[in-house]
């Protein structure tokens, strides 16, 4: 979750290290490419060692990863530690957890896995304003070896849970999508997936930065990236929940037209408060659909697919996160205003509303 409050680093790092907004982006773009890596790489690692020793190998790759970007003098080693080995270690663990609760559970998968997912901006709301004042206090070279620290005891501990819960991974990876139709649902749950996180990767990766181009205070804007990530937390377990009681693409769809709703807001009343509301509409867009992509990959899929199929999905969030977030950072640098990159982000949304109904309505057989 901490990867998500890499906003509040950009002040700091740009400050001390002279490197630019769109520089930065790289890196965050770099480190869910490198967490999309992992994710795909994991499924294929279940036969080699049990899920805690995946565990232990994700931890100390994360771990050296942010030690390295806290001694960095360029942006090259903020490639390598936070982008490489950081995004690798956390896409890895992520997947093998997120498998082993789907071998366990039998009901209610969706607001389970909506939860899973909803763990991500969790820890940003927590990260947030901790590295925001250790920022402040220490310096941002203090605030990553802290995290490294974090990594390495919340590592240990989930070594030690997973042996207790006795999860056992999968052996065997199947080849591909079962069926025509399965196909059909995989274009479509990727497309959905993929302009909602554009548009939330976008307010994630640099809200803070965000809410001060459109004049709110240093303090307004660490309050909004804090709030943000929490309802996006909120808005992840939700759509999980949602699929549970109501059809996929109805969630998916209403989960677009939030964020839509957000967009436009902030086109028309460009001002502070208003964007801190229509931005965390845009984030809780994203999120909705991140439980609904979760809890729909239950509903469509085998258990024993899960984790294969999500790490697939998730490739959709390492090209929006590639896409839009560095446009953004882009347009920023050339024009001081986020006012293009919104107006993008809400006719992506307008496309995922159209797209997400064309999902089933019902779970498949076999699921």
């Amino acid at each position: 979750g901490s990867i998500y409050a890499f906003s509040v680093f950009l002040g700091p790092i740009e400050a001390e290290l002279g490197l630019t907004r769109s520089s930065l982006s790289l890196v965050f773009g770099l480190a869910t490419v490198g967490f999309m890596l992992g994710m795909l790489i994991a499924p294929y690692a279940y036969r080699l060692t049990s899920a805690a020793g995946l565990i232990a190998i994700c931890m100390v790759a994360a771990t050296i990863g942010i030690a390295l970007s806290a001694t960095t003098g360029g942006l090259t080693q903020l490639l390598i530690g936070y982008g490489v080995l950081f995004g690798l270690g956390g896409g890895a663990a992520y997947i093998v957890g997120q498998q082993c609760v789907n071998m366990l559970v039998t009901t209610r998968k969706g607001l389970v896995n909506g939860y899973i997912v909803a763990l991500w901006p969790a820890g940003a709301m927590l990260a947030a304003p901790l590295f925001g004042w250790s920022n402040a206090a220490f310096g941002f070279r203090w605030t990553m070896g802290g995290l490294a620290l974090v990594l390495l005891l919340s590592g240990l501990a989930g070594i030690v849970l997973l042996n207790l819960s006795g999860a056992i991974l999968p052996r065997q990876v199947a080849g591909g999508a079962s069926g025509t139709r399965r196909g059909a649902i995989f274009a479509r749950l990727f497309i959905v997936f993929f302009v909602a996180a554009a548009a939330g990767l976008t307010v994630l990766s640099q809200a803070a930065g965000m809410i001060a181009a459109y004049g709110g205070t240093t303090a307004m804007a660490l309050a909004a990236t804090t709030a943000i990530a929490g309802g996006i937390a909120v808005a992840r377990v939700s759509g999980g929940w949602l699929t549970d009681r109501y059809p996929v693409p109805y969630v998916g769809a209403f989960a677009q037209g939030f964020a839509l709703t957000g967009a436009i807001l902030l086109t028309l009343w460009p001002n502070p408060l208003v964007a801190a509301v229509a931005l965390g509409m845009v984030g809780m867009g994203y999120g909705f659909i991140s439980g609904c992509t979760a809890g729909a990959i239950a509903q469509y899929w085998p258990p024993a697919d899960y984790g294969r199929i999500a790490s697939r999905i998730y490739i959709a969030w390492c090209v929006a996160a590639i896409s839009l977030p560095i446009l953004a950072g882009h347009l920023f640098d050339l024009t001081r205003g986020y006012e293009t990159a919104v107006i993008i982000a809400g006719c992506g949304n307008l496309v995922g509303v159209i797209v997400a109904l064309g999902l089933p309505r019902r779970a498949l057989r076999n699921a």
